[in-house]
């Protein structure tokens, strides 16, 4: 089987409850019985917090970002204590260290790599070079919407969609039109339709949506293929 990457929001990992992290772990680790699987945490509430706090002492971007990447490590360590001893341990700072780190352990946690790059983009990427054709998008939303669910009641889920779709959506969003409450940055939605990589995104939280698309099942969320 094609390897599995998993791009875990730092907000799934950061505020659960132990016996939550306990439940997902064991979710990956049977599956990766079966496959090598590849983690990419995301930084979350520790990253948006720090940085937040070094913005307003001056920092400048570029540090920003590596703030990001250090929170994003904070979280990885985290799933890296309950996956053990099934997981690498140490967090690979490149592509091709977390390569070789699979040939000898069947799960990988990684943080961000480059300043300026989301964890999404960095999985999205890390797919790529693997040659894997899925990947999951565990967040805090279950999945792609036509406006921010949360400032907007009327907005409908999106629950099939093609990659050139998600495109659009992201970029009239980002131009201030129309858009939904985006989850996937428009690197990783791009890297995903060049490589025709299935995105799934859903709900991190919800344990049963999470196991359904990690076994390649009908789940609460949306698929973006094609």
């Amino acid at each position: 089987m094609k390897p599995l990457v998993i791009s875990l929001g730092g907000s799934i990992v950061a505020s659960a409850e132990i016996e939550f992290i306990r439940d997902i772990s064991k979710i990956i680790r049977r599956e990766a019985e079966k496959r090598r699987v590849f983690i990419v945490a995301g930084g979350g509430k520790t990253a948006r917090e720090y940085i937040s706090k070094a913005r307003e002492l001056g920092a400048d971007e570029s540090f920003l970002d590596e703030i990001g990447i250090s929170a994003t490590y904070l979280n990885a360590y985290l799933l890296m204590a309950a996956l053990s001893p099934d997981s690498a341990p140490s967090i690979p700072k490149s592509f091709e260290e977390a390569m070789i780190l699979s040939k000898s352990y069947p799960i990988v946690v990684m943080g961000g790599t480059h300043p300026g790059h989301t964890t999404d983009a960095v999985a999205a990427m890390l797919a790529e070079r693997l040659g894997a054709d899925t990947l999951i998008d565990a967040t805090s939303v279950n999945g792609v919407y036509t406006d921010d669910p949360i400032k907007n009641p009327n907005a409908k889920r999106i629950d099939r969609m093609t990659h050139r779709e998600l495109i659009d959506l992201i970029m009239a969003s980002a131009s201030g039109g129309a858009g939904s409450n985006i989850i996937i940055d428009p690197m990783a939605a791009k890297i995903a339709e060049r490589s025709s990589i299935t995105l799934y995104v859903l709900n991190g939280r919800d344990l049963e949506a999470f196991e359904r698309a990690i076994k390649g099942r009908r789940f609460d969320g949306t698929v973006v293929e094609g």
